[in-house]
């Protein structure tokens, strides 16, 4: 099946997808960290509180974090859940290259690494990991059922999948002035600190066509997930999936 997102891309010169969301991430990496905190408020760091919370229960040992980028929620899964061992795979070397430097201030070298792998592709063996994870990174996807399916491949029989998704709110007022904030501040808040003219424009587009909710419910179901379940936050900025295999 084929999502709208899937069509959208940051630019529009013929090259597919996952190629130019490699080449917009490799643009912004250096000002990623920065935009995400502020365009968000800093609420950002509690929606992935909560993700990783909802793994708590289950002590995973082995875990990997899907569409990395910097490595926040792999880093702040190594503090929380304690894991034996995280690995954060991309397809961006920018954002990774700064993940790797994050880490390293945190001295979580022997607990998370990197890897450039497509996401849609994964090189690991099936029932690898205890818990696999994903922040903001799945609507980028260029076929969304094939990389879901891949996590779920990867994934324990029993292990669990938390993914982190933006979304657009649906109650007056939060609806309306959502959609002005990110219309209008944002892409060009967006700009002016990344350098990137079409990269936050390309990320809101991504967002209003992204299956939300009990339409993404299903979509997991049929990527191979026997259970899923949603939990919109903060008035439904962003929804956190929780997904059993």
């Amino acid at each position: 099946m084929s999502y709208k997102q899937e069509k959208i891309t940051p630019y529009s010169d013929g090259q597919e997808k996952s190629r130019q969301v490699e080449r917009m991430f490799d643009s912004i990496a250096h000002s990623y960290d920065l935009l995400n905190h502020q365009l968000s408020f800093g609420i950002d760091y509690m929606w992935r509180n909560t993700a990783i919370k909802k793994l708590k229960p289950f002590s995973p040992k082995v875990m990997l974090d899907i569409a990395t980028g910097t490595g926040d929620f792999a880093i702040k899964s190594a503090k929380m859940l304690k894991p034996e061992k995280i690995i954060g795979v991309d397809i961006s070397e920018g954002m990774m290259q700064i993940g790797k430097t994050k880490v390293s201030e945190a001295g979580l070298d022997n607990i998370i690494t990197f890897e450039k792998e497509d996401c849609e592709h994964l090189s690991y063996a099936d029932d690898t990991f205890d818990a696999v994870t994903a922040a903001f990174g799945i609507r980028n996807f260029q076929h969304l059922d094939k990389g879901l399916s891949e996590m779920c491949r990867v994934l324990k029989k029993g292990g669990h999948a938390s993914i982190l998704e933006f979304s657009s709110p649906k109650g007056f007022p939060m609806k309306q002035l959502f959609w002005i904030y990110s219309h209008t501040v944002m892409p060009l808040y967006g700009k002016l600190i990344s350098k990137d003219n079409k990269a936050y424009s390309y990320l809101i587009t991504t967002i209003e066509s992204f299956p939300q909710g009990e339409t993404m419910v299903e979509v997991l179901k049929k990527a191979g997930f026997s259970e899923a379940k949603f939990k919109r936050l903060t008035f439904g900025i962003c929804t956190c999936y929780i997904a059993t295999k």
